[in-house]
């Protein structure tokens, strides 16, 4: 993720979803979709066009991702409360804190929430190859 990807999320300032008019686009934005879904399962993501070398982004991209979002946010002092110590000592014991992870991911409109935004900016540069391997696969 580069230093404009994150700034887009951290401010909120991601595209607009393209008007769906057409199939296209709305095979596009399901694509892109299922795929963070698969993402926040922890899931890799790939796929591969004919006589071309496989894509993807795998769950360890998608963690780095995460990191860089969030040690961006910590460095620009826009978390306020101790949400990364909450975490880790919740996690060490074995619980979950999903208040901290909120306060250390921010607000988000998306239907997966911000780690939906971040998938999809790492997989948005795809997405067309991945359709047309879909559509290359259908034809076989």
């Amino acid at each position: 993720m580069n230093a404009t990807q994150i700034s887009q999320l951290k401010q909120g300032r991601r595209r607009p979803p393209p008007v769906r008019d057409r199939p296209e686009d709305s095979a596009r934005a399901e694509w892109l979709y299922n795929a963070a879904e698969e993402l926040l399962r922890s899931s890799n993501v790939s796929f591969q066009r004919r006589m071309r070398a496989p894509q993807g982004v795998t769950a360890d991209q998608f963690a780095l991702a995460v990191d860089e979002y969030v040690n961006n946010r910590l460095a620009d002092s826009e978390v306020d409360t101790p949400a990364l110590g909450r975490m880790l000592i919740a996690a060490e014991r074995g619980q979950v804190d999903k208040t901290a992870a909120s306060e250390l991911l921010g607000n988000s409109d998306h239907p997966l929430g911000k780690l939906g935004e971040i998938a999809e900016v790492l997989l948005e540069p795809l997405a067309d190859d991945a359709l047309i391997a879909q559509a290359e696969d259908a034809d076989l």
